[in-house]
């Protein structure tokens, strides 16, 4: 199905099944322990082996060789695979270093070997027993000091110019000019990288933890040297990913290397201290915002630079943006730079570009509400904008961002918000802060396959992945609206390669997409029922698990007596995306108090309002919102990778050391959703909340702080050590 023309009114509008908050149908397989993850495969029929990864000892340099005379030897060891005995292999896709590392080490706990063993406990004995002389040579660690060797990445806009930044900023009769830096950040998933794998002949099967499975099929292929056909990933029960699971990681690479060489099926799951240096990370950055306005608070210009670092051949953290498109002001630039640093990959982390940008810029936008003499909202409002500020002729699709802030304002009570320390409870210190949420609305090809049966039951079959996020229940729903049956007489089977590829779950496209193509998917099947039954296809209605037209009905299932009726479609998007700027709004409010003794930041009550386009799961989105506004509050707070800079590799790589929220940190939880549609986003007309809930919370979160102590904090995360000093005098 070609998506080039807005959505007019469709069976989704019916709002029977979809729009309403049903529970999770995987709900009952998750807490009884029935649904299978990659590492807990109980149906291979034979007898599998564990793998154990080794990781090297250094952040760049060489093997001079490897003892594994040892390690073979040890009880219970069948194999140890390394670069030397895999053979040769390619770099997918997707990947920035290879998976497999030797003689060449890139990074602190690149995978050099697995050892494969009857049992964990094997294979971990052995893996120690592993020793390797190296040849270290020296790395870059820093950021900060390697910022001025960053460059121009060899991305498609690094840079953006509208008008003349420089004169305008010049005349601006209020400026302002600030620098922030946010820090390397996990994802820290519950589940770890785990793959099972096993070959039959010389074909291959992962059941592996992987976000987008089309992708993980293709960059398995390549880094093998295998065809794509002779691959099959299956993923359909994801603990978490976070963007850390978008690609092929070493643990899926391994298993199979170790599968071929043990001849029986292996699985390797990364240990948590290795994940950390051994997989992806959020990029660390250092930004400059710059603001010229007039004094009556309309912005003229506005400039956004930012500095990131990654290996050689990866990718910059584009902390820009947002702020290409989130504010009016004629004259504006933005400037990407990217470093070489020899730190494990930067890569994608929810929301990648704007939850670090925004943790930038919402700070500024305060601050220069604050050298204005204006309130924070009403200085956000004024700057509104309905088109895209570069490309004046391109509206936004839906844009209710001032319906946010208003919104939330009333709710929130933000009237009776004071001025910076001037609001106390005992010896807290209270504020309010404020911020934008933005998040871009992508689109992407998606497919699915779905099944009439003779009693009624409708099955869905893509590859589309459920990372906690709810698939499975949306796509029933969206099955259930389409061909008016039940919920419980829809199966939806996901996350196997052998199903029509999908849009994946990342960047907030999942959910649309997705169910976009399963729409696209039981238009065909309605057409096809209503032939089958001798009705006119334009007329039929579908409820009630019946068919109706003309004046007749029949039950759905009369169609497929003879054989189940099966058929397959995609959503293939047009120009609307080009057309018009297609985004997700919302505007978070949080409030702290700071001890005034300690200078202890304590989060007392938090509220996102978000304009979404049509919300196909209250229960589930909002999940995931207040998922996202726990992140945020993590990366506000705590969250951090400290650099040992000697050594290059991140100390604090595991859950003891890398601090993230727990339930005494994050308190009552508000979230509202704005009643709306977008015509031009999908025939779903929805979008996506799963990244949005996480944009702009450290900013409200830090504006608080401030707005309780006068204390402005600009290098996350806000630890008490950078309030204390600076807190105002205990009367």
């Amino acid at each position: 199905m070609k998506f080039d023309t807005p959505a007019t009114t469709n069976p989704i509008d019916q709002m029977k099944v979809v729009g309403k908050p049903f529970d999770r149908i995987d709900g009952p397989l998750k807490v009884t322990g029935r649904a299978p993850y990659a590492y807990e495969r109980h149906d291979l029929g034979v007898k599998g082996a564990v793998g154990y990864v080794v990781g090297a000892g250094i952040a760049k340099g060489r093997i001079r060789s490897m003892d594994l005379a040892a390690a073979k030897r040890s009880p219970g060891v069948i194999a140890v695979v390394t670069a030397q005995t895999a053979g040769t292999l390619g770099l997918g896709k997707f990947n920035t270093a290879k998976l497999l590392g030797g003689p060449e080490i890139q990074h602190y706990h690149q995978a050099i070997a697995l050892v494969v063993a009857e049992t964990f406990e094997q294979a971990r004995a052995a893996a120690n027993l592993v020793r390797v002389d190296y040849a270290p040579e020296k790395g870059v660690f820093d950021l900060k000091g390697a910022k001025e060797s960053a460059v121009r990445p060899k991305t498609e806009k690094p840079d953006t110019a509208t008008g003349d930044f420089a004169a305008a900023f010049a005349a601006a009769p209020v400026k302002f000019d600030e620098s922030y830096t946010t820090p390397d950040h996990a994802h820290a998933m519950l589940e770890p990288h785990a793959t099972t794998a096993v070959w039959t002949d010389d074909k291959l099967t992962v059941w592996t933890s992987n976000q987008m499975v089309d992708w993980g099929v293709a960059d398995i292929a390549k880094t093998l040297g295998v065809p794509k056909d002779s691959v099959r990933v299956v993923s359909p029960f994801i603990g978490g990913g976070f963007g850390g699971k978008l690609f092929v990681r070493a643990d899926a690479i391994l298993a199979a290397l170790g599968a071929k060489a043990a001849g029986r099926p292996v699985k390797v799951a990364l240990p948590r201290p290795m994940i950390f240096n051994n997989t992806t990370h959020r990029p660390a950055t250092l930004q400059r915002i710059q603001i010229g306005a007039g004094r009556d608070g309309k912005i003229t210009a506005i400039g956004h630079e930012t500095w990131s670092g990654n290996l050689p051949d990866g990718k910059p953290e584009e902390a820009i943006n947002q702020t290409r498109l989130l504010y009016a002001g004629a004259h504006r630039f933005t400037a990407t730079r990217l470093a070489t640093l020899d730190l494990p990959e930067g890569n994608a982390m929810r929301a990648p570009g704007e939850a670090p940008g925004l943790m930038a810029l919402e700070i500024a936008m305060d601050e220069m509400a604050e050298k204005l003499g204006m309130d924070p909202i009403e200085f956000r409002v004024l700057n509104d904008t309905q088109v895209d500020p570069e490309d004046p002729k391109r509206p936004f699709s839906q844009r209710r961002l001032t319906d946010c802030f208003r919104t939330g304002a009333d709710k929130f009570g933000w009237s009776a918000r004071k001025g910076p320390g001037q609001t106390r409870d005992g010896r807290w210190l209270i504020g309010m802060g404020v911020a934008t949420a933005f998040r871009d609305n992508v689109v992407m090809k998606s497919g699915a396959r779905v099944r009439l049966a003779a009693n009624g039951r409708v099955t869905v079959e893509t590859d589309m992945t459920d990372i906690g996020t709810g698939s499975y229940t949306i796509i029933a729903q969206t099955v259930a609206e389409m061909m008016g049956v039940p919920l419980d007489h829809v199966t939806v089977n996901l996350g196997d390669s052998r199903f029509p590829a999908s849009a994946g779950s990342g960047g907030q496209w999942g959910a649309n997409c997705s169910t976009a193509g399963v729409y696209a998917a039981c238009v065909k099947l309605r057409e096809a029922v209503a032939r089958q039954v001798g009705f006119d296809p334009a007329a039929a209605e579908f409820t009630d698990g019946e068919i109706r037209a003309g004046g007749k009905s029949a039950p759905l299932g009369q169609a497929a007596q003879a054989r189940d009726i099966v058929v397959e479609d995609a959503i293939e998007f047009g120009d609307l995306d080009k057309r018009f700027q297609q985004s997700t709004f919302g505007a978070h409010f949080v409030e702290v108090g700071v001890d005034s003794a300690t200078g202890e930041s304590r989060i007392r009550r938090m509220l996102a309002v978000c304009a979404a386009g049509r919300i196909l799961n209250p229960k589930s989105a909002r999940s995931q919102v207040i998922g996202a506004m726990t992140m945020g509050a993590g990366a506000a707070l705590m969250e951090e990778l400290a650099v040992d800079t000697r050594s290059g590799f991140f100390v604090n790589h595991d859950l003891a050391g890398y601090e993230v929220p727990v339930h005494a940190d994050i308190p009552h939880q508000e979230v509202i959703f704005l009643d709306e549609t977008d015509p031009v986003s999908s025939p779903m007309k929805a979008k996506g909340v799963g990244e949005l809930g996480i944009c702009g919370v450290g900013a409200a979160i830090a504006n608080a702080i401030h707005n309780a102590t006068g204390v402005r904090v600009r290098d996350y995360p806000i630890t008490l050590d950078k309030v204390l000093e600076r807190l105002p005098e205990v009367g």
